[in-house]
Formats: C-alpha cells, sequence, structure tokens
C-alpha cells in the first residue's frame, strides 16, 4: 500500500496547478498485480514541485500590492490639491468675468496677479497627468479652460492699453474743456498776475476731477494742487500728497495734467526719518515743497531739485492752536502774486491768526501782520494780492469767505462769499496765481474752483 500512499500524495500536489484530464490519457494507465489488486500507475511530467516559481510571484505581488499603495497615496494627495485648486479656479473665474464686465476697476497688478494663477494652474494639471501617466477628457478640458482664460486675460490688457487709457486722457481734456466753458459762462476774464481788483466777489461750481491717486476713500488728509511759482519746464506739474492721519510722509509729482488723471507720478518723494512732517497746509512753490515739521517745531521746506531739507524755527508760533476740520494744522503755508506766506497764531494774539511774509532767500520772516479772526473757528485760509481770505462752514455741504485782511493797508473786512463743497470737511485749500485757481483737498478727492474778481 505504500507505493499507493506515496503515488497519491504526488497526485494530490500536482493538482494544485492541473488536473488529470489536462494531462492526458497517456499520462495515466492501470493493470492488475500478482495478488489480483488494482494499480493505478501516474506519469507526472515534472516531477520536481516549482517553489521558486511560487517566491518569485509572492514577491512580484507584494511589489504590486506596494506600488498600488503608492499609487493610491498619490491618487489622496492631489485629489485634495484638487479641491483647493478647483475652489480658486472658481474664485479666479470670477475675477476675469468681473474684470470682463468692468475692464475700467483694474491696475495693472491684478493682470500679473492672474497669470501667475493660471500659471499655477497649469503646473498643477501636468503634475497629475504625468504623475498618474494617463491621458483623460477632465485633464484635456482643464488645459482648454486654462489657456482660454490667459486668452482672456490678455484681451482684456490690451483693451486697457490700446482703448482704456486713450478713454481716460479724452475725458481729461473734455475736463479741461468744461472749465474753458465755465470760465466763458461765468465772464471770468483772468489776468494773471494783475492785482489790479478790489478782492474776491465769487468763486464759481466745485469741479471735482477723481479720488486720490491712491483711490482709497480712507485717505482723508492732504493736498493737491500746482507749483505756484514753477520752473521752466515745469509749468504744468502737479503734486499730491495723501494720507489716513494728518501725518506728512510723501509726496508725488505728476508732469501734466492728463498724468495725474492717470496716477503716473514722474517722481515720487519719501520723506527722510526724521523730516516728516504734520498738518496738511503744505504748497510747492518754485519747485519747493514747504510743510509743517514738529521736532523742532518749525516751517521746513524740501527743494525738489537738490533733494536738500531745511527748517526755520518762529518763536512767536504756537502749537496749540488749529483750524476747526483737524488738529496740526498750526501753520499754513501760501502763496499769491506778491510771493510766499506762512498763517499761524501766537499765545500773544490769543489764538488769533497772525500772517507772516517769508523771505524766499533766508527763509525768514520778513514782517508779519495780527488779524482779529479767532483760528479755531477758521475752516481755512489763503492768500491772494496780499489779502488773507479765512472760510468757516456755514452747512454740510456750503462753505463762506467770512473775512479778510489787506496786509498792505490793515483793512478788515466782514464777507459773505458762500460757495459749494464735495464733503463736510476738507485739509487743504490754496489759491494758485499762476492760473487763478483754488484747490481743495475735500476729505479725499481733487476739487477745483475758478476765482472771480470784481
Amino acid at each position: 500500500m505504500f507505493p499507493l500512499l506515496l503515488l497519491l500524495s504526488f497526485v494530490s500536489a500536482a493538482s494544485a496547478w492541473t488536473s488529470l484530464a489536462d494531462w492526458g490519457s497517456g499520462n495515466v494507465t492501470t493493470s492488475v498485480g500478482d495478488s489480483g489488486q488494482c494499480l493505478c500507475h501516474v506519469y507526472l511530467p515534472d516531477t520536481t514541485f516549482p517553489a521558486s516559481r511560487v517566491e518569485h510571484m509572492q514577491q512580484v505581488t507584494k511589489d504590486l500590492i506596494l506600488e498600488v499603495n503608492i499609487q493610491i497615496t498619490t491618487i489622496d494627495r492631489y485629489s485634495g490639491k484638487m479641491v483647493t485648486f478647483l475652489s480658486e479656479l472658481k474664485n479666479l473665474t470670477i475675477k476675469v468675468a468681473s474684470l470682463e464686465s468692468n475692464p475700467d476697476n483694474y491696475i495693472k497688478l491684478d493682470f500679473e496677479l492672474l497669470r501667475i494663477e493660471l500659471r499655477e494652474f497649469e503646473a498643477l494639471v501636468t503634475q497629475l497627468k504625468d504623475s498618474l501617466n494617463v491621458t483623460s477628457p477632465i485633464f484635456d478640458s482643464l488645459y482648454d479652460e486654462i489657456r482660454n482664460m490667459t486668452l482672456i486675460v490678455n484681451q482684456l490688457e490690451s483693451y486697457d492699453k490700446s482703448n482704456l487709457e486713450v478713454i481716460r486722457i479724452e475725458f481729461a481734456k473734455l475736463q479741461k474743456k468744461l472749465e474753458d466753458c465755465q470760465r466763458e459762462e461765468d465772464n471770468i476774464n483772468p489776468d494773471i498776475g494783475n492785482c489790479k481788483h478790489e478782492g474776491i466777489v465769487g468763486l464759481s461750481k466745485p469741479t471735482v476731477i477723481q479720488l486720490n491717486a491712491n483711490l482709497l476713500s480712507s485717505y482723508q488728509y492732504g493736498g493737491w494742487g500746482k507749483d505756484s511759482k514753477p520752473a521752466r519746464g515745469y509749468e504744468s506739474m502737479y503734486w499730491y500728497s495723501g494720507y489716513t492721519s494728518p501725518s506728512v510722509y510723501n509726496f508725488y509729482l505728476y508732469s501734466d495734467y492728463d498724468k495725474l488723471i492717470l496716477r503716473s507720478s514722474f517722481k515720487h518723494h519719501d520723506l527722510t526719518e526724521g523730516w516728516e512732517g504734520t498738518g496738511n497746509n503744505y504748497i510747492v512753490h518754485g519747485n519747493v515743497i514747504y510743510y509743517q515739521h514738529n521736532t523742532p517745531f518749525s516751517m521746513t521746506k524740501l527743494n525738489l531739485t537738490s533733494a536738500k531739507y531745511d527748517y526755520r524755527v518762529i518763536p512767536e508760533a504756537a502749537q496749540k492752536f488749529s483750524y476747526s476740520y483737524s488738529t496740526g494744522q498750526n501753520m499754513d503755508f501760501a502763496a499769491d502774486e506778491n510771493g510766499l506766506w506762512v498763517i499761524y497764531a501766537t499765545e500773544e494774539s490769543k489764538g488769533k491768526l497772525v500772517v507772516a511774509k517769508i523771505d524766499e532767500p533766508t527763509f525768514g520772516i520778513e514782517e508779519a501782520w495780527s488779524t482779529s479772526a479767532y483760528k479755531q473757528l477758521v475752516g481755512n485760509a489763503f492768500m491772494v494780492c496780499g489779502v488773507m481770505y479765512a472760510t468757516r462752514s456755514v452747512a454740510l455741504n456750503t462753505e463762506e469767505i467770512f473775512y479778510s485782511y489787506d496786509t498792505k493797508s490793515g483793512q478788515e473786512r466782514q464777507l459773505s462769499i458762500p460757495f459749494e463743497k464735495f464733503q463736510e470737511k476738507y485739509f487743504n485749500l490754496d489759491y494758485n496765481p499762476s492760473d487763478q485757481k483754488l484747490y481743495m483737498y475735500n476729505a479725499g478727492y481733487y476739487v477745483s474752483y475758478n476765482v472771480k474778481f470784481n
């Protein structure tokens, strides 16, 4: 019986790989033994069990399982990224749609940021495709969407450069024409530099140019205008400075009116540390900025050509009296047909306005005149032909020139010359003798007036 059992063991082992039927009838024979027992003879094609093959197959299986797990982990990771980037892609689509519907509500940086985001999306899709080593309609669709959005961004920027700037320049020219029409309508025939008149009799309606160059309504404090004694070649120059507080940190210069409208400055001055100012009654006169400095409390100037600073202390000037709309406006610089002035108050005058003529070469005070106008009740003041005019608020959108002081005759007058203002508060009001206009910084907006003389 032993040979039979041994033979059956081989048959059992072999059956794990194939069946007896598969071997064919030629591999199995039967016979009758000497004692009459039945014998079954099985001829195996390979008497050795393929253990090495099984071991190799097991190792390959382990490697495949490991690779599958790695790919599953990779897919999970990219799946998380896809959720994040698809959300960002939705936001990006909204941005592009917004630019399409409002092409003028942009800055150049917007287009560059959009391009960067689009490049990031394209890189992500490429990573996914290379990592998964597959092609899919989803990837192709994503590529097409990114290409289309890139094309839209380029078209919008092209539209801006070729059309929007032209429109804005033409709009600026139109505003100039409207101002000229306003002059004719108001019968204003300015004789620039001539003081043969008896003073101001009225102001035109305000011309609201636009929001400040920073495009921030929070920049309530500031000033703008033209050089009141321009150097040759700078007759058309405009200047601007603005901030969220009465502090003075920097100035922007624009070559002409069009550049001012387009916010394209040719020079930007950040005041050197230690030379920062305060108050908003600064002006540009003779290519020099005059402003108030608090350490020490003095009148300060910055030469825009040489970038040199200088200051002069006025011992009598007090730091406790300011205009009614803002604190810290202790020194008010002004210019007119007769030169450069500074307006302040003193302890001796008990807070009443003092007008002082500045000697430009020495940067000193030539002469000073005391008035009877209390500074803290005044909205602002300016000079025209040696006469100081003071304003005050009479309504939410109405200001009034209520007082004047003539430095030539010492004559004071009570006036009532109302004029409109765009918003209730303003922090800079100055007359410019080069074009006989008043420039107002009205709570973040550029505003101007034509001055009418009798």
